[in-house]
């Protein structure tokens, strides 16, 4: 009787998890739609969240330009080619370059539908968010590189926006480079951001193998804040520096894995939320390889991240601390104080999974229900920084460097048939948001 009982009790356990595996993606999509539709309501009674269309960042205003067919056909073309370059006769090189290309293309493309050619550069250049962007922080460095990285804790509260609210690793690298103009810096971010294409893929052959790690990367060309946010914002480039890392933390190859550390440290020198892709690779070390390992890469990646400042403190005077100071009191004055908490712990994760596709979505959803370590350690994260409110609002370009982690996770739950379906709907999504919403970036 008792191992009756003992039978009879694991089964029904067995059943409760695999209801509840069963209604999780269910459950997430109708807390994500109640969260746009508490929005709505929110909006139509006057209450003010904090973003124009919230949880969204966007305005809904209709814009084309003579591109916006041309761009839909390269759309249109490329979700007829993706199924085929996932075919194993295509060598790994060759898949990665073809990727690469297909995935600059399209967000080129799609940027200059809404706008030609001249909104590549436009939000740096001469649109009305260019007063907060990077190039009218230049002027700080006129005291020479080395004053600058010491004085810039007291310095970048008079910056703008966004250099106030980042460290001060992309004002770096373009004095070090001498870009001064938008166009200039269009093609760093542009050129940079599109290398996540070809690291996505680096990351899911590490991770999913092969076949889900192409699958993965084609999900990433065509996922719409990769595009929409591709070729028009600094958060390309970040992203990059984000997967980078996190690629590198969970690389088979000893040598990749020992540069881990060291690439997220640079990476937090651009931006602190990229401490998330580390996070993220821990979380995902633990689940695959167990905690030992895990220890062993959190600790390692902590200590560098540790050394690096302390040697940029010595070589500099840079200032750490102080910088993170100055970062939160820049992000708490600024717009963010009058975003409710209360909505943006939903909103924020909300706007993060509908952004990158509903469709993808959906996907990461059942990837957490079926406990895919990438998946449960993207959760895990996500969730994290909206309950420590560390963004609240924008999480569809802020958290841009988290879509790749999702599209390696959504990867083993799309079947190879469905391929060429999900991709048209993720573009399809792509290609209407940026004609009919206008999103600054």
């Amino acid at each position: 009787m008792e191992a009756r009982s003992s039978i009879a009790t694991s089964s029904l356990l067995s059943l409760r998890r695999g209801s509840w595996r069963r209604w999780l993606p269910t459950a997430g999509a109708a807390a994500v739609a109640g969260t746009v539709a508490a929005g709505a309501l929110a909006r139509a009674g006057g209450e003010s969240l904090g973003a124009p269309l919230a949880p969204f960042f966007a305005q809904l205003r209709p814009q084309a330009t003579a591109l916006a067919l041309p761009a839909g056909l390269l759309l249109g073309g490329g979700v007829l080619l993706a199924p085929r370059l996932r075919a194993r006769t295509l060598s790994p090189l060759a898949f990665a370059a073809i990727a690469f290309a297909l995935g600059l293309a399209l967000r080129l493309a799609l940027a200059a539908a809404r706008g030609g050619p001249h909104r590549w550069w436009a939000v740096f250049a001469t649109d009305p968010e260019a007063h907060r962007e990077y190039l009218p922080a230049l002027p700080a460095l006129s005291v020479g590189l080395h004053a600058f990285l010491d004085r810039f804790a007291e310095v970048a509260p008079s910056l703008p926006t966004h250099p106030s609210g980042h460290p001060p690793g992309l004002l770096v690298t373009m004095h070090l480079l001498g870009v001064d103009s938008g166009r200039g810096l269009a093609v760093l971010t542009i050129g940079t951001g599109a290398l996540c294409v070809p690291l996505t893929y680096a990351l899911g052959r590490s991770l999913v193998g092969e076949e889900h790690a192409r699958t993965a990367t084609l999900l990433f060309v065509f996922a719409p804040s990769a595009l929409l946010y591709g070729a028009t914002s600094a958060d390309a480039l970040y992203a990059t520096l984000g997967l980078a890392a996190g690629a590198a933390l969970v690389a088979r190859r000893r040598v990749l894995r020992a540069l881990g550390p060291t690439a997220l440290a640079v990476a937090s020198f651009f931006s602190v939320a990229l401490l998330g892709a580390g996070a993220w690779a821990a979380l995902a070390v633990m689940l695959t390889r167990g905690r030992r390992e895990a220890a062993a890469t959190g600790l390692a990646a902590g200590l560098v991240v540790v050394a690096f400042y302390a040697v940029l403190y010595a070589v500099s005077g840079f200032d750490p601390i102080g910088t993170l100071r100055a970062l939160n009191s820049a992000y708490r004055i600024g717009i963010a104080h009058v975003r409710p908490y209360a909505f943006w712990v939903f909103g924020s994760p909300a706007a993060f999974l509908v952004a990158m596709g509903l469709p993808l979505a959906w996907l990461t959803l059942r990837a957490v229900a079926a406990r895919e370590p990438a998946a449960v350690a993207l959760a895990s994260v996500v969730v994290t920084a909206a309950l420590l409110g560390f963004t609240k609002a924008e999480t569809e370009r802020i958290w841009l460097f988290l879509v790749p982690f999702a599209c390696v996770a959504a990867a083993p739950m799309l079947a190879a048939r469905r391929l060429g379906l999900v991709l048209a709907a993720l573009a399809a999504q792509a290609l209407a948001v940026e004609l009919l919403l206008f999103t600054t970036w």
